[in-house]
C-alpha cells in the first residue's frame, strides 16, 4: 500500500441491506471522510445526514452529494422526475490525501442513467469494494451474483460485510464458494450510535483486518 490514504467503496447486494450503517462503522474506524455521490430520497436529510448524525461528523469529514433527488426511487428515474440526468463527470473522485469511504446508491446494477449502470461507475473509479449483504435467507444467491458481476469487470473486492442476525452457515458457505473473506458481521443493535459501532469495531478487531486486506490489495491508492 502506498503512502496515500485508502479509498474504499461500500456497495450492496440490494437496497436496504445496511450499507449506510456499515459505511458509518468504517468511516469512524478508519477516521475517514464520507461521501455518497448520488442520493435518492431526502427523508431525514438522506444517508449523508444519517451518517453525520450518528457520528456527529464535522464538516471536514463529509463531502456534499454530487446529486440529491427527492424521490426514493432508482437514481435514473429520480433524476428524470426533476428534469436532470446524472453526468458522470460530476462523479469524479475528489482529490484529497485522507481516507475516503464512498457509499453507492442501491445495488450494483442500479441505473444512474438509462445508459450508465452503477457498476460501470465502479469500473471508472477502480477502487476496492466492500460488499454489504444480508446475513439471512437469500443472501448466498445475491452475494455470489454480485461478486460474479464485480469479478467479470475486474473490480477489486476487499471483502464482504454481513448485516443482520447471526447465521450459523451462510458466512462459511459464501467464503468457501467465492474465495472472498467475510470481513465482519453487524448484528442487530439496540441503538445505532457511535459508541455501539465503536464497540463492534473493537470486538471484531476490524482495524487489523482492514489494514491487512488493504496491504494485500493490488489496488494503487
Amino acid at each position: 500500500m502506498s503512502n496515500q490514504k485508502p479509498k474504499i467503496v461500500i456497495c450492496g447486494t440490494d437496497t436496504d441491506v445496511g450499507k449506510t450503517i456499515v459505511s458509518a462503522l468504517i468511516v469512524q474506524g478508519l477516521n475517514a471522510i464520507y461521501w455518497k455521490p448520488v442520493q435518492s430520497g431526502l427523508e431525514n436529510n438522506g444517508d449523508t445526514g444519517r451518517v453525520c448524525e450518528i457520528l456527529n461528523l464535522p464538516k471536514s469529514r463529509w463531502i456534499c452529494e454530487a446529486y440529491k433527488f427527492k424521490a426514493a426511487v432508482s437514481p435514473h428515474w429520480a433524476a428524470e422526475q426533476e428534469g436532470e440526468i446524472v453526468n458522470p463527470k460530476r462523479l469524479a473522485l475528489p482529490s484529497l490525501n485522507q481516507s475516503l469511504v464512498i457509499e453507492t446508491a442501491g445495488g450494483l446494477m442500479v441505473p444512474l442513467t438509462r445508459r450508465l449502470l452503477q457498476i460501470e461507475q465502479l469500473v471508472t473509479w477502480q477502487l476496492p469494494v466492500v460488499l454489504v449483504a444480508r446475513s439471512g435467507l437469500g443472501t448466498i444467491n445475491h452475494t455470489l451474483l454480485s461478486l460474479e458481476a464485480l469479478a467479470n469487470r475486474k473490480i477489486p473486492v476487499l471483502g464482504i460485510f454481513l448485516n443482520g442476525p447471526n447465521h450459523s452457515d451462510n458466512p462459511k458457505t459464501i467464503e468457501q464458494i467465492s474465495g472472498i473473506p467475510v470481513i465482519g458481521h453487524l448484528p442487530p443493535l439496540r441503538e445505532i450510535t457511535a459508541k455501539a459501532l465503536s464497540e463492534q469495531w473493537r470486538q471484531q478487531n476490524l482495524r487489523a483486518k482492514f489494514e491487512l486486506l488493504l496491504k494485500e490489495s493490488t489496488t494503487n491508492f
